[in-house]
């Protein structure tokens, strides 16, 4: 059975770095594009980061381009999302998610539990 779990959410002060990892079980990871989305308390779904199955093509959000990088390892069925800078407007949970296919198109087949992140000082 396809399994995702996310972990390396945490309380963080404003300036400070998590590093996010999304582990997948009962499937292969790299046949897929991944993507972190998050959802804050009252706000909508947002989309966060995207990656191919290749890792040829990324995509991050406007408000995390420069601060957030998306990177994965096949071999090990993980992809990582490194966050630097972070601001309160971070603050919330993190999922990752797998695309029907391997390019980026935002379809979310499937999504685990997600991890929170808090940024406050």
């Amino acid at each position: 059975q396809a399994h995702l779990v996310e972990s390396g959410g945490g309380l963080v002060q404003p300036g400070g770095s998590l590093r996010l990892s999304c582990a997948a079980s009962g499937f292969t990871l790299g046949r897929y594009a991944i993507e972190w989305f998050r959802q804050a308390p009252g706000k909508e779904r947002e989309a966060v980061s995207c990656i191919s199955s290749d890792a040829g093509f990324t995509y991050y959000h406007d408000t995390v381009r420069g601060r957030f990088t998306i990177s994965r390892d096949n071999a090990k069925n993980t992809v990582h999302l490194q966050m630097n800078n972070l601001k309160p407007e971070d603050t919330a949970v993190y999922h990752c998610a797998t695309d029907p296919g391997s390019s980026c198109t935002f379809e979310y087949a499937s999504w685990g539990q997600g991890t929170q992140v808090t940024v406050s000082s």
